[in-house]
């Protein structure tokens, strides 16, 4: 979860009590349409921790510059959150949070991988015009997360699923939640651009 300062145009919007500046970005890949696992969707840089790997801060990063082509010396790990277990791979993911003191230039690495790498400013994704729940009903369940609507000159996105729910377990964790509205249904099938 790489934060840092947009190097191009701030966000329009001001956070709410000004909890963010409007500067105040964190680093997105649209996911391979091609890819079997979670095809289109927003995501973090990240992966699995390799044999070379020493850490999950080490993997990530690795796997921030193999997606992203970031220069990992322009960025200072802050910490490592609380393992997040995921229910239906039986994955379990450490989220890395990463302040990127000296931006470098990114993009997609490898299209079988990445379809758009984005700078999406935090104002925007607390905006609670942006916000809502999306839904999935499969074999008479059903389940609901947060989502987040997010607009740049990459296209427009829908970041939900892990991705969602991180942001907004980190946003709470923060302070920063604006309410919006818990029962708006953002669809699934919201455009992702390809680039």
């Amino acid at each position: 979860m790489l934060f840092g300062v947009l190097d191009g145009r701030p966000s329009d919007r001001a956070a709410q009590a000004g909890a963010v500046s409007r500067d105040l970005d964190v680093l997105l890949l649209a996911r391979a349409r091609t890819l079997r696992s979670h095809p289109g969707q927003i995501a973090f840089p990240g992966g699995r921790i390799d044999s070379g790997d020493a850490s999950p801060v080490d993997a990530a990063l690795r796997e921030a510059v193999e997606e992203t082509g970031l220069d990992p010396a322009g960025v200072d790990v802050l910490g490592v959150l609380e393992d997040v277990p995921l229910l239906y791979s039986g994955h379990r993911v450490t989220p890395v949070v990463a302040w990127w003191r000296a931006p470098s230039p990114v993009g997609v690495v490898d299209v079988a991988e990445s379809a758009a790498v984005f700078r999406a400013p935090v104002a925007d994704l607390l905006d609670p015009a942006q916000r809502g729940v999306t839904v999935i009903r499969r074999d008479g369940q059903e389940w609901r997360g947060p989502g987040f609507l997010v607009h740049d000159r990459t296209g427009d996105h829908l970041v939900w699923g892990f991705t969602g729910m991180l942001l907004d377990g980190l946003f709470d964790r923060l302070g920063w939640t604006e309410p919006w509205d818990a029962a708006r249904e953002l669809p699934l099938e919201y455009p992702v651009a390809e680039v």
